[in-house]
């Protein structure tokens, strides 16, 4: 459970572990990208639990690379989740002219609580004779779930179409280094001696 909060050797670490694994998957360079912009678009959507399988359709739509996209979707970590979240219902609030209910005292990580606390319930109550209660999912449907869809739209395309038009320069450059390394690397196997065609 730390781990899954903080990894271990740091998110540092974690992200020279991503960024090498995404440089050197076996794609093109632009479909790679696109792979990357799906997944830094999905950390900008509310389905918490379900960003791997966002990111898998929305790069499967855009013909991108689905582990690029599922890596990106690194970016979305405790570290950026609270200023995504932030920015995201911000811009939904603002863009649906509402804001939350006046003399709400609730706070966010209240209303995701009380949401999961909703659901459990009412999946209990199917098998007791408990009642199934909808108050605070309502609540957190139209404070936080919503207007969060709607207001990461516009931060998530600009934030996954940055990282598109950062990484496709450097995914080329580093696919150009390598390929010449090889070549460099094959052309010396060749000059050694003996490494020539046997004569028949």
């Amino acid at each position: 459970m730390t781990e899954s909060v903080w990894p271990r050797g740091g998110w540092v670490r974690a992200f020279e572990y991503v960024k090498h694994r995404v440089r050197r998957l076996p794609d093109t360079p632009e479909r790679i990208a696109r792979g990357i912009w799906a997944g830094v678009f999905t950390t900008f959507t509310p389905f918490f639990g379900l960003h791997f399988l966002v990111a898998w359709i929305i790069s499967r739509l855009m013909r991108g690379n689905l582990l690029a996209a599922l890596l990106s979707t690194f970016f979305g970590n405790p570290l950026t989740y609270v200023p995504i979240a932030a920015i995201s219902l911000e811009t939904g609030h603002f863009l649906l002219g509402t804001k939350p209910r006046d003399g709400d005292k609730m706070s966010l990580a209240e209303k995701f609580g009380g949401a999961w606390h909703d659901l459990w319930h009412n999946f209990m109550a199917i098998f007791t004779p408990e009642v199934a209660h909808w108050d605070r999912l309502a609540v957190f449907y139209h404070q936080v779930f919503f207007p969060f869809m709607i207001g990461g739209i516009i931060p998530g395309i600009i934030a996954g179409t940055i990282a598109y038009y950062i990484s496709l320069p450097v995914l080329t450059a580093y696919q150009n280094r390598r390929r010449k390394s090889l070549r460099a690397k094959l052309d010396q196997l060749r000059k050694k001696p003996g490494a020539g065609p046997t004569p028949g």
